[in-house]
């Protein structure tokens, strides 16, 4: 998936809830490979540029190069302009440019209204193709990836600590392994030469995709494609010729416990799985998820089970790909897409002494899901609810334009378009059949942040039935499934366990 698919004939959404064809009357005049978005009546125009560059392409010890070219985009100067100057320029026109980097793609987003198109085109013309890459953005940049890791990831956010520690446990040793914005000492190692010559070998035509959404004038879409064109260098067509390795296959229940005096754990679990948006699967997979565990709502078993019925945490949930939540919404960030996935259950910090049995009533529920599936009932409202709650994914014109360019990557129809089509025709026996084709309980990496992660491990070893309290009342019947969940088995291979200090966590690649 490495490489820029065909063109497709993208829908073009005329409102959050309903989608017009491609082709017809007043659409934007096809470009050679850009994806239009043309609302006329908008105020606003998004511009979002993809290459196909991302982590994966750091070399090696040099780990959040890719991080750093990004950030000297979106974060940097051009070449006439200053990255103070440039802030000042945007200031007035509530304008704003950024980058947004991943494993395999990066995004330069840009929005402005259309009244200053032209002098906000301009900057953002010249950032893409002749970005400043001096010296104080350079170590400016690099010190702001280097505290992410240091202080904010080992320091401050125990939640995205777990999930950042399951990817490096279930892709050890894969191009995957390092976070997007890199290693501590990676980034040590990286010169501002290196960013200068990563970005004229990665950033260039062959790997780019042009995208254009709202008020924007005719043939603006092709002139923005043709300006990029012409000034990035052309590629030669072997950056992501080759395809990515397969993960390794986790053996058991494989435990990497990160020893930190927090004050609650925090749990990831999950394996990867061999399905993404362009595997038929991936939509029965999609409904089961939802039904299991929606993100950040109460439709999602888990959370009623953990949090609802038991106020173990403040949250239990579930994800068939990546996710990144789009600032203080529900929905996942677009523009992050990944030719590899994984499945992944993601418990909030819970207190130390519930854990173990958070841990075990997790894996049991994974278990009943892959044995028991969903029921018809069950399907037919999480099948209803996904169909209306998919189409609130592209309520700005900026999302829908990285929906769109998502598609574009994954060679399908418009994403929200294709959820509605194939759920419609989706029955429960279609997506029982998918669960039991990919989701298992056996196998599962296990990333945990605690306190006395010592002890944790050697409680979790012994197989003795962990217990729970509340601080409320629950039911009986809560209460007698609890005696179920206390000694529920966790097949953990002792030989894939470890602790590990979190001073030593996203140092270097293994």
């Amino acid at each position: 998936m490495r490489s820029l698919s065909r063109p497709l004939c993208l829908a073009l959404l005329a409102s959050a809830v309903a989608a017009a064809g491609c082709g017809g009357a007043g659409d934007t005049p096809p470009a050679a490979n850009g994806i239009g978005l043309q609302t006329p009546n908008s105020p606003l125009v998004t511009l979002r540029v993809t290459f196909e560059t991302g982590s994966v392409d750091d070399p090696a010890g040099k780990n959040g190069l890719n991080a750093l070219t990004a950030l000297m985009i979106g974060r940097g100067g051009t070449a006439s302009l200053t990255y103070q100057e440039l802030t000042t320029t945007l200031y007035p026109w509530a304008a704003s440019i950024g980058a947004q980097h991943d494993k395999e793609v990066t995004t330069i987003i840009g929005e402005v209204h259309r009244d200053h198109l032209e002098p906000f085109y301009e900057i953002f013309r010249e950032l893409i193709v002749a970005p400043r890459l001096d010296a104080d953005d350079f170590e400016r940049n690099r010190d702001f990836l280097t505290n992410a890791i240091v202080s904010t990831l080992r320091g401050n956010d125990d939640e995205e600590l777990g999930k950042q520690t399951l990817n490096a446990l279930l892709y050890a040793g894969h191009p995957y392994e390092a976070t997007e914005m890199g290693t501590e000492r990676g980034l040590a190692a990286i010169m501002v030469d290196d960013v200068r010559a990563f970005h004229a070998a990665r950033y260039t035509a062959d790997t780019m995709l042009v995208g254009v959404a709202g008020g924007y004038p005719d043939g603006f879409l092709e002139r923005v494609e043709g300006d990029l064109t012409a000034a990035l260098p052309p590629g030669d067509g072997s950056i992501n010729a080759g395809a990515l390795p397969a993960p390794r296959a986790v053996d058991g229940l494989e435990l990497l416990l990160v020893e930190k005096d927090a004050i609650a754990t925090a749990i990831s679990i999950g394996f990867p799985i061999a399905v993404t948006r362009a595997d038929d699967d991936f939509y029965p997979l999609m409904v089961a998820n939802s039904y299991f565990g929606e993100h950040r709502t109460f439709n999602g078993r888990l959370m009623n089970q953990m949090r609802g019925l038991r106020g173990l945490n403040y949250g239990d949930y579930s994800y068939i790909e990546n996710f990144i939540q789009d600032g203080g919404s529900t929905f996942p960030v677009p523009n992050t897409p990944r030719s590899q996935q994984f499945f992944s259950i993601w418990i909030r910090p819970v207190p130390h002494h519930n854990a173990a049995f958070a841990l075990r009533q997790a894996v049991r529920e994974l278990a009943l899901l892959v044995e028991n599936g969903l029921s018809q009932t069950d399907f037919e409202a999480t099948r209803e609810y996904l169909v209306n709650y998919s189409k609130l994914y592209v309520q700005t014109t900026s999302r829908r334009l990285g929906y769109a360019m998502d598609s574009r990557f994954y060679d399908t129809e418009f994403f929200i378009d294709e959820i509605r089509s194939r759920l419609e025709t989706l029955t429960v026996d279609e997506v029982n059949a998918a669960i039991r084709r990919h989701l298992q309980a056996d196998n599962l990496a296990i990333a945990i942040v605690t306190r006395d992660a010592e002890a944790f491990r050697d409680d979790l070893l012994s197989g003795e039935p962990s217990p729970v309290t509340y601080n409320t009342a629950v039911g009986d019947e809560i209460l007698a499934e609890d005696e179920a969940i206390k000694p529920y088995p966790l097949s953990i291979n002792p030989g894939r366990v470890r602790v590990v200090p979190v001073e030593e966590m996203f140092v270097e690649v293994s």
